[in-house]
């Protein structure tokens, strides 16, 4: 659902939904002052133009702001997590002015944990190679990866860090899907969601201006330890039991490994574990 949505006529009107990058949102409403627009942006919606204020967006567009940037302080501390003594690589978009403040952020949190780390930066395709046959010169342990320009780059990402060995942590599930490590982010299905709720409540006959932009704050930790394992990575049973998802492991193996014995029949509330998704699962 990225870029600007199929338009859907009913009785009452039109509406546009907008949905992951941000420009897709800002082309829809340049192109339109009368059509409702919903986007579902991890953008700072009121510093690109997007809306003037969240609780009154005013004029044709509304919709759902989820976190991404903000998230970039927690990643590193998982990361650190899965390699204590790593120095640690931020990898940025240096013609997104509006990275600064974030990696002000981490690297704020870098300090109170005692970290080093390293700004890197890539705005095309080449450049992603160059980044990643760096981070050995410049003796990077691990990479965060926190920028919303490499969302459609991110088989490109999983495979570059398998190359390298670098253990990463990414800002979307699908990249643990495609057997990155880990990531820590917002649920894209549950902003979408909500966006497809405000797209019914206009095609009713609210009006955008009318409806104060909605903030999603559901995050999840998903956790590949096949990659891990791959990578010579010994993961702390810490960080497993608050993990939401785990792939690419039996759920008995997972029990296994964080209780150390297997738990026989249904897990009790106390017993509760991550989802566990299996290669079939995904």
């Amino acid at each position: 659902m990225a870029g600007v949505g199929r338009r859907t006529p009913p009785p009452s009107g039109d509406c546009d939904f907008s949905g992951g990058a941000s420009t897709g949102s800002l082309v829809a409403k340049a192109a339109t002052s009368t059509i409702p627009i919903v986007f579902a942006s991890g953008a700072d919606v009121t510093e690109i133009g997007l809306v003037a204020t969240l609780s009154r967006p005013g004029g044709n567009v509304t919709g759902i702001s989820f976190l991404f940037a903000a998230l970039g302080q927690k990643q590193l501390e998982f990361l650190h997590e899965l390699v204590p003594t790593a120095t640690v690589a931020v990898l940025m978009n240096p013609r997104i002015p509006t990275t600064d403040a974030p990696c002000k952020d981490v690297q704020a949190t870098a300090w109170a944990l005692g970290l080093k780390v390293l700004a890197v930066h890539a705005s095309t395709d080449h450049d992603l190679s160059l980044v990643f046959a760096s981070l050995g010169h410049l003796r990077a342990g691990g990479l965060l990866i926190n920028d919303a320009f490499l969302n459609s780059r991110g088989n490109q990402l999983v495979g570059l860090a398998a190359r390298h060995s670098i253990p990463a942590i990414y800002p979307w599930r699908k990249a643990v899907v495609a057997d990155g490590l880990a990531s820590y982010a917002t649920s894209i299905t549950y902003a979408y969601r909500l966006a497809g709720i405000f797209t019914g409540r206009i095609l009713n006959g609210e009006k955008p201006s009318d409806l104060p932009v909605q903030q999603s704050v559901l995050v999840e930790l998903v956790i590949n330890l096949k990659t891990a394992k791959d990578l010579g990575l010994t993961m702390p049973r810490t960080l497993l039991a608050r993990a939401d998802e785990v792939n690419r492991m039996k759920r008995q193996d997972f029990m296994k490994l964080i209780t150390g014995s297997p738990l026989p029949g249904r897990l009790s509330p106390a017993q509760s574990a991550p989802t566990i998704a299996s290669d079939s699962a995904i």
